[in-house]
Formats: structure tokens, sequence, C-alpha cells
């Protein structure tokens, strides 16, 4: 996604609490947001088409996997999650472990939930710095996603990031969910 920092003066940040971040994002639906744990905030514009029918693809074979395995909970570009460090991220699409996400309440799970998926992937859009994601999705891993892709179309290549650090693979190598999402591939070539 094409994305800008929108500047606000320090002391309102400083004084933005989550609720009112929550009702800010609320209050123009027709935006995307993402706050870092900074405080910065992040307008995401809407992604192309290419880009938009390759992520509903993905997503839909995420989704399929867990209808099937029942282990967890899928989720869209949409959702935003409150990180340990603070930021409120959204990826592509991610996936939470059942246990944990049934150990939030229920006003947890209808804001922005206080928890880091379990998997994440992040899709490049042609206007996406790779530096950008590169940090992130380390973020990502600091706060405790075990298994994270970061899929570049452009260069036909997919950073694959775990808890011993990343590694780039090629397309042509079919994606595993590995112990994190037992039984879960993802074969790119028969996507993009």
């Amino acid at each position: 996604m094409d994305s800008f920092e929108l500047k606000f003066p320090d002391k309102v940040l400083d004084s933005f609490t989550e609720e009112e971040f929550y009702l800010f994002c609320q209050q123009n639906r027709d935006l995307k947001f993402e706050r870092t744990f900074d405080k910065r905030i992040i307008i995401m514009t809407p992604s192309g088409g290419f880009i938009g029918n390759k992520g509903m693809r993905i997503g839909a074979r995420l989704d399929a996997w867990n209808e099937q395995t029942n282990l967890g909970y899928t989720f869209d570009s949409s959702t935003g999650f409150t990180l340990p460090n603070a930021a409120i991220r959204s990826p592509d699409a991610s996936w939470v472990a059942k246990a944990r996400w049934e150990a939030l309440s229920l006003a947890e799970q209808e804001r922005f939930p206080p928890i880091c998926p379990d998997f994440i992937i992040e899709l490049m859009s042609p206007s996406d710095r790779l530096s950008e994601l590169h940090k992130k999705m380390e973020e990502y891993q600091s706060n405790g996603c075990r298994l994270g892709w970061l899929i570049d179309s452009a260069k036909r290549a997919t950073y694959i990031y775990r808890s011993e650090g990343m590694i780039e693979t090629p397309f042509n190598k079919v994606l595993d969910g590995e112990m994190v999402l037992p039984g879960f591939s993802l074969n790119l070539t028969k996507i993009f």
C-alpha cells in the first residue's frame, strides 16, 4: 500500500489515547490508519487492483486452511492490532491461535485487539519501500509474531521471518506454515 505520515503537533500526539485513536479511525472510516510505536499516524492508501486481487486469493487460502483445522482465527487487511509496543498495525492477512484469541475479552476483540498475530503476510505494492517493510516485519517479530511472509512480486521473492531471523526465498519454492500453521502451504506461482 502507498502510505504517508499525517503530521500533528507533538502535544496532540502525546495526548492521543488509544480510545481517541480508535474513535478517530471510526470517524474517518474511508481512510485506513496505522500508528507507530512512537505515535506517528500513517494513512494507508487503497491497494491497486493487482495487489488487491493477490491479497484476496492468499487470504482465502489461509482462511480455507483455518476452516479445516479450526486452530485459530484469520483476519483481513482492515484489522488493526495493538502490539505490545503500543503500535497499531494492519497486516495484509493474519492469523491468531485459537487459545490466544479466545483469552481476549469481547470488548478487546471488538476494538484494536491487544495482541500480535502469530502469523502475518505483507504484500509489497509497487510504491512501497522494501526497507520500510523489512522494519515493519521486524517490528511484528519483536512483538511476538512467530512466522511472517513479506511477498515482493516485482522481485519474485519472499522474505520469511522466524524467531531465528529472516531468509529470502524465490517464488518457485512452496511456502510452508511450519509449526505455526501445521499443514498450510502456499504456492505463489499459482497466484502470481
